[in-house]
């Protein structure tokens, strides 16, 4: 809100270079949550999907954890005016890869009852096979 009002300022003072300035830092911090945001979904989907696939199983709440991750993700993602999309498929993937280790250590935790060390679940999980079936979730 400071900020809006900072834009405010600048505008009614005539200073277009501050206030574009200060738009392209708020365009900025609105895109890095967004990203934020989609990393969070992204390691939640992964970690059911790591699970599904050591256990070889599923559950329905997974399944639903799983579709929900998955509709906030395109949610985000979604640019409303201009349609299209805010990160694209070369981000996504980075997003998903930065997001794997952490996904798979909590997914240790879970799967099996919390038996295995993420070393061990890594071992019974296929990476690349468990990245592209989320990009894939996700580009539906």
């Amino acid at each position: 809100m400071e900020e809006l009002l900072e834009l405010r300022q600048f505008l009614e003072q005539g200073k277009i270079h501050e206030a574009l300035l200060l738009v392209d830092e708020l365009e900025e911090m609105s895109l890095s949550d967004k990203i934020n945001k989609i990393d969070s979904y992204g390691v939640i989907l992964l970690i059911h999907l790591i699970k599904q696939k050591a256990e070889k199983r599923s559950t329905r709440s997974w399944d639903v954890l799983i579709e929900n991750t998955v509709r906030e993700i395109n949610k985000i993602n979604k640019r409303r005016k201009s349609s299209g999309f805010y990160l694209n498929q070369t981000e996504l993937i980075d997003i998903l890869e930065q997001g794997y280790q952490v996904a798979l250590k909590r997914a240790a935790l879970e799967a099996f009852e919390g038996r295995y060390e993420a070393q061990e679940l890594a071992a019974m999980v296929d990476r690349q096979e468990t990245l592209a079936e989320a990009l894939k979730l996700i580009q539906q």
